[in-house]
């Protein structure tokens, strides 16, 4: 056989093994892609169901689900046991909430996901793995502190900022003028998806605080910070 049609065959098969391996990479991405967004969600779940309360309280001797609201939230066990390991619970419950979002946004960029969308599933789930616990029997927090903590870890600091005196506006002078005086200077990218994403953590938010609204309504709901008194 001549030279060149050697070279030619030789180029050929070159040509025809990388449009394969391009097919066959294509394929895999294509399998892979479900399977990423499936270990984001089992991931930052089982994070967010971590029950820092109740462990705090076991490791005390106290099942937490026994005493005050029976809830393993932060603000129980500051009732319960003391402001020093209802600030510990609240720190732990943020921080998961901050690791889940970086979890999250470490499996996208090393999948090719796309990131934001990564960030929200797994901020969702984590919040999810917090009310819902499947060690618990999907009986968990309210979710307020690992709320705050993907928060921090999805926005930049200014945003951050924004959302901790619109926080403090609200306690002021309630969440209507709140929102008008800082409505205007809030622009974020992606503002679908963290729209979608606020409205569902909101959501959630509610309904797992629909027994002390109207307590909150009436003025009558303990604060967080203080130590229910002993009758």
């Amino acid at each position: 056989m001549p030279v060149a049609e050697m070279v030619c065959s030789d180029l050929n098969s070159s040509c025809a093994i990388s449009r394969f391996g391009r097919k066959s990479a294509t394929k895999f991405d294509r399998k892979l892609s479900p399977m990423i967004w499936i270990l984001i969600v089992i991931v930052t779940y089982l994070l967010g169901s971590i029950p820092s309360g109740y462990l705090v309280a076991k490791s005390h001797g106290i099942d937490i689900r026994q005493h005050g609201s029976k809830n393993i939230g932060a603000t129980n066990v500051l009732r319960v046991m003391g402001k020093k390991w209802g600030y510990l619970v609240f720190f732990c419950d943020v921080l998961k909430g901050f690791v889940a979002v970086k979890v999250g946004f470490f499996l996208a960029e090393s999948f090719g996901a796309t990131v934001t969308l990564a960030g929200l599933v797994a901020a969702l789930c984590c919040i999810l793995g917090h009310n819902y616990p499947v060690w618990l029997g999907f009986k968990g927090g309210k979710g307020i502190a690992t709320s705050a903590g993907v928060v921090i870890a999805l926005f930049p600091p200014v945003i951050v900022l924004l959302a901790g005196i619109l926080w403090l506006l609200v306690l002021a002078v309630g969440l209507p003028i709140a929102v008008a005086l800082l409505g205007p200077y809030v622009r974020i990218n992606d503002y679908w998806l963290v729209l979608c994403f606020s409205v569902l953590a909101a959501g959630l938010a509610v309904w797992r605080h629909h027994a002390n609204i109207p307590r909150l309504l009436n003025g009558t709901e303990s604060r967080f910070g203080k130590k229910k008194s002993e009758s």
